[in-house]
């Protein structure tokens, strides 16, 4: 097995981009990616990690002033086939007229590597992602989940430096989806390969990212740990696009918010006076015999297996969501006792 390059550190500076028709897809800014990291881009459609990622790539240029680094080599003005980079995209982008192999292969044949060493790449491959059996199939004789393996091979056949994921699981069915995110994380581990993932799937970003970019409206709007991003959001946005946010006003005063279900206790300092603060749905439970923080009435219950989901009305303007762990058999209209486990977060502006 040939050894592979040292993993590669993507470093932007200042890089925006406006199409032609006056459209800005990405405010100017500076990133860092380290060398051998998963870093995910999560946001919504249309928030300009699509674009971030062709900059990367090499697919689109920077507005002037813009420049893109590999390690400390500029190479903003280089074609993605210059960049050693493999890519995967949502729509798979194989070669319907060759084979699983030849597809392998193709990028492995266009640098122009031996026939034989051809042959033990693709043999590593297509043992690694578990389709020997498939190798002389042609395209459309695959299922999805068979096709996106294909184009994982396909992608790191040339042991690129970089692997850029466009949303690449968003056309498969759930279960399948979960099985093939396992996989790209044992891949990326494996292969130690620097990684850019883009998606708008929160699971998939927290699962895959060892640093996750939020963007909205062609900014980023956090860059942190999964555990930061969802326990300490930057911003409104970030706690609302990420997990579900519970939001209640009231007035607030010693340290927790008063409002006239109850009160909830703050995770810091706040000034006093009226306000809003935010909690997730798993730091809410039936308060039972314990210390009660707020009351409220049964609205809905869905059992979802691993646990039942709650609404609760009379608290906020909306619904409470509580995520209780296992089954729980109320009656709708039954009075609901809750505990605030984890200290609420005083609600920011949103961006």
């Amino acid at each position: 097995m040939t050894p592979r390059d040292p993993a590669l550190a993507i470093r932007l500076e200042g890089c925006a981009k406006t199409f032609a028709d006056g459209t800005k897809a990405l405010a100017p800014l500076d990133l860092a990616i380290g060398a051998g990291e998963t870093l995910a881009f999560l946001g919504p459609s249309g928030c300009g990690k699509t674009t971030l990622l062709r900059l990367i790539a090499g697919l689109d240029s920077p507005d002037p002033g813009g420049r893109v680094w590999f390690d400390d080599k500029e190479v903003t003005p280089l074609p993605i086939e210059r960049r050693q980079v493999g890519m995967v995209f949502q729509s798979y982008a194989l070669f319907p007229n060759m084979t699983v192999a030849e597809n392998i292969a193709y990028g492995l044949k266009v640098r122009g590597e031996p026939r034989d060493r051809r042959r033990t790449r693709v043999a590593e491959l297509l043992a690694m992602m578990r389709i020997e059996a498939l190798a002389g199939r042609a395209i459309d004789q695959l299922s999805g989940g068979q096709r996106q393996r294909v184009a994982l091979a396909r992608a790191i056949a040339p042991r690129p430096r970089l692997l850029l994921f466009d949303e690449p699981l968003t056309a498969l069915d759930a279960k399948l989806r979960e099985a093939l995110r396992l996989e790209i994380d044992g891949l990326l581990r494996k292969l130690g390969t620097t990684a850019v993932y883009v998606t708008h799937d929160q699971a998939e970003a927290m699962a895959l990212g060892d640093r996750i970019v939020v963007m909205n409206h062609g900014r980023i709007a956090q860059i942190g740990t999964p555990h930061e991003i969802y326990h300490h959001p930057a911003d409104r946005f970030v706690a609302e696009f990420v997990g579900l946010m519970n939001h209640v006003s009231g007035e607030i005063r010693d340290g927790w918010l008063h409002c006239p279900a109850g009160r909830i206790p703050l995770d810091r300092e706040t000034a006093a006076g009226q306000g809003e603060v935010m909690f997730r749905p798993e730091t809410v439970c039936l308060a039972g015999t314990g210390e009660t923080h707020l009351k409220g009435t049964l609205a809905a219950s869905f059992f979802l297996g691993d646990r039942t989901r709650l609404l609760v009305d009379g608290i906020g303007e909306q619904s409470i969501v509580v995520d209780v762990v296992g089954p729980v058999d109320l009656p709708l209209g039954t009075p609901v006792p809750l505990r605030i486990q984890s200290p609420a977060m005083a609600a920011k502006g949103s961006t």
